[in-house]
């Protein structure tokens, strides 16, 4: 069983105990949070497609702790110009489990 749903503005393929990383949430550590923006809900091969939300399905997930991602490097350049900006950014990140798909 699994389902798509929209989580912080972003869409993923959840199962039940699967863990995954989202942009931060404001939740507390160990907080238990619950989705209702289901998409799409596929169990055992009957699918159900919102329009855009399916009426009724929640997602229920856990929050394990709050991090921050890699760092990634923005660096810019224009050739023969002299100019250079380089920059740095890390994303603030949730790491949630997904406890229940109903």
């Amino acid at each position: 069983m699994y389902a798509i749903v929209d989580i912080a503005g972003q869409q993923f393929k959840v199962e039940k105990e699967r863990k995954i990383f989202v942009h931060r949430l404001k939740a507390e550590e160990g907080a238990s949070i619950t989705f209702d923006k289901v998409l799409l809900l596929d169990n055992e091969g009957s699918v159900k497609v919102g329009t855009p939300y399916i009426d009724g399905a929640t997602v229920t997930a856990k929050v394990l702790t709050h991090l921050k991602g890699d760092k990634v490097i923005v660096f810019k350049k224009k050739r023969r110009k002299g100019y250079t900006k380089k920059n740095g950014h890390r994303q603030y990140l949730t790491q949630i489990q997904i406890e229940n798909i109903a």
